[in-house]
């Protein structure tokens, strides 16, 4: 048994002889070559690169839910404003501005900011909600703006005839 443990011993002093050779001879190397202090001038080079990568990717990600938000909210208050138009004639357009409201008060009140949500009838029998909006950025200095729109056909119920 004991000669086992002196093996294994003599094993892992070579293997570590072995590395810190290894690893002198690649410092040794690269100070010949004047590589040293390649690390930090890297390091200093690429960090800023680095940060910039991930800031752009917040402001992808903000903006993408942003947008997401708004759709959601304007298709939302287009059907609620094809249910309710044949109904109420004027009162469509107070409904409709109440739910896109409650939609992006829920889904991202953040995210969309200063909504300009305006009504739209661009034909007799079809309404539609349309928003622009600004959207938070991570970079000083960026303007970036959501535009969403929905619109259709009025629902109508009509009664059979015959009944």
């Amino acid at each position: 048994m004991r000669a086992g443990r002196g093996v294994r011993r003599g094993v892992r002093r070579d293997v570590r002889a072995g590395v810190r050779g290894w690893v002198r001879r690649r410092v040794e190397a690269a100070s010949a070559r004047g590589e040293s202090g390649m690390t930090a001038i890297e390091f200093v080079l690429l960090t800023p690169v680095l940060f910039f990568m991930i800031f752009a990717t917040v402001q992808f990600a903000l903006y993408f839910f942003a947008d997401h938000v708004a759709q959601a909210a304007v298709q939302a208050g287009a059907r609620e404003a094809r249910a309710t138009a044949d109904e109420q004639p004027g009162a469509w357009r107070g409904e409709a501005r109440d739910v896109v409201d409650s939609y992006i008060r829920q889904l991202g009140p953040q995210l969309v900011l200063s909504p300009d949500v305006t009504m739209l009838q661009p034909e007799p029998n079809t309404v539609g909600v349309e928003i622009t909006a600004r959207v938070p950025t991570v970079f000083p200095g960026l303007d970036l703006t959501v535009h969403a729109r929905s619109a259709g056909p009025v629902e109508r119920f009509v009664k059979e005839e015959g009944n």
